[in-house]
């Protein structure tokens, strides 16, 4: 059998392609870790960090055009 290519993610092996085994079948391997990735969280956290700074789109006050597209 090939190699199989997994991510560890909540505690489970997710194999990264369709793997031929039968269901809930037992196996054992050795995990070699391939490459290091920047956990998870990291780009999600920088992108609420550039999301929640406040930025100058020219109007003063939204709220007052609120009613203005509406149906």
């Amino acid at each position: 059998m090939a190699a199989v290519h997994a991510v560890f993610q909540d505690g489970v092996f997710k194999p990264s392609h369709p793997v031929d085994l039968p269901e809930r079948c037992e196996v054992e391997f050795e995990p070699r870790l391939v490459h290091t990735t920047a956990p998870l969280g990291t780009a999600q956290d920088e992108i609420y960090d550039i999301l929640s700074r406040r930025f100058s789109g020219g109007e003063t006050d939204i709220a007052e055009r609120h009613n203005e597209h509406q149906p």
